[in-house]
């Protein structure tokens, strides 16, 4: 009788971990966005329940079952094509025209935004004993991943630069269905009946359609990475649900249609948003109190530069308090978006409010970082002839008497 070795313990593949991965993060979400249901969180409980599932799953994989796993960035852009698709659809083309005479306001509230946020990065500048670039990149409301690359390209520090853009995002993304809750209550069980029954229709023609749909809008995504569209994984869906139904009824021959995307779908959608926030704060478990509370301080700024906006929005136009806060809000564009359609406020304001931001915050990106940089260098000119004058005085009283 001969022995043979044990065979080596095979790790699953990459495409097997990110499937389980998603899979358990879902599944997780959809408890505890139930349990947040019931205590009143209304429909945004499936976003901060992705969040929560998020980081759960993705701390047990790398620390108890030691799997190298890095945030999905295919899960965002799956969640943001879906949350695009509902948006989309829920848009009424008919609005889109009006929306055009807001611009200017739209400009405005975003230039206010920015100046707000350098206003946080000087304080986080001196609080945090960083360079300009990095506090700016900090506290600007943009992109986690943008914003960190753009730092690890001029040398800055990417990890800060992450931690409290993901602290802002978390905040703002929690803070603001409690804000809306003040003034919009709803039931919970009502809210559950609305957004999963019926889950998805069997009609053959329907899931045609929806097939159509999903191809159209994965295809626009890439259109829109090709053309450089802010955040294409969001907005092209967009377009592709506003006008899906319009280009159907157009076209001669083909029946009439009132085409909506299932309930199943958004509530994939939202999960898949609040998972990829909650494993970046998994991919960072050990983060320090410290650092954390230093981190909070520019995230509470930036959210009050928010709603000093959304105080300017209302003072020059008639919107209700609420549209105004979610125009403003320094969060995650699909985030805000989905509360706004949520909690049946203004889509079509919010939508085109966030649209404005987007684009200027990436038309001024090279703008932003060339003020850093030349702010940085006119602090070093000024530190610098202070460090001569002290080494000078220095080398004076310790200089050997003749």
């Amino acid at each position: 009788m001969t022995l043979t070795a044990p065979r080596p313990l095979r790790l699953p593949s990459a495409s097997l971990t990110a499937v389980w991965m998603v899979l358990s993060e879902l599944l997780l979400a959809a408890v505890i966005g139930f349990v947040l249901l019931l205590a009143g969180a209304d429909g945004t409980s499936w976003i901060l329940g992705g969040i929560a599932a998020g980081a759960i799953v993705f701390l047990i994989s790398r620390t108890y079952l030691e799997i190298d796993v890095t945030p999905n960035r295919n899960a965002r852009k799956i969640g943001q094509l879906l949350v695009g698709l509902t948006v989309g659809f829920s848009v009424q083309s008919h609005n889109v025209g009006a929306i055009a005479s807001q611009i200017p306001i739209f400009a405005l509230l975003t230039g206010c935004l920015l100046i707000g946020s350098l206003g946080v990065a000087a304080i986080y500048t001196r609080l945090q004993q960083t360079d300009w670039l990095t506090a700016m990149l900090a506290t600007t409301p943009g992109n986690i991943g943008v914003m960190a690359s753009i730092a690890a390209d001029y040398g800055s520090n990417p990890a800060l630069v992450s931690l409290v853009q993901l602290v802002r995002f978390t905040a703002v993304t929690s803070a603001i269905p409690l804000l809306a809750h003040i003034s919009h209550s709803a039931n919970a069980w009502d809210t559950l009946y609305q957004l999963t029954h019926p889950l998805v229709s069997t009609e053959t023609g329907y899931l045609i359609r929806l097939g159509v749909v999903l191809a159209l809008a994965s295809f626009s995504v890439r259109v829109g990475e090709r053309l450089k569209v802010p955040v294409p994984g969001l907005m092209c869906p967009l377009v592709v649900g506003v006008g899906f139904n319009a280009l159907v009824n157009a076209m001669p021959g083909l029946p009439s249609v009132d085409f909506h995307p299932p309930a199943l779908l958004n509530l994939v959608g939202q999960i898949l948003l609040g998972t990829t926030i909650g494993e970046y704060w998994g991919k960072n478990p050990n983060l320090g109190r410290f650092a954390i509370a230093r981190a909070t301080l520019p995230a509470a700024l930036t959210l009050l530069v928010g709603v000093g906006a959304a105080g300017i929005a209302k003072l020059f136009t008639s919107w209700d308090w609420l549209t105004c806060l979610l125009v403003t809000a320094p969060g995650g564009s699909p985030e805000m978006i989905w509360i706004a359609l949520t909690l049946n406020q203004d889509v079509e304001l919010v939508t085109a409010g966030h649209l404005v931001r987007l684009i200027a915050l990436n038309a001024l990106l090279p703008v932003l970082v060339t003020i850093a940089v030349q702010l940085e260098q006119s602090r070093n000119q000024q530190v610098q002839p202070t460090v001569t004058a002290l080494t000078n005085s220095t080398n004076k009283l310790f200089r050997p008497h003749s």
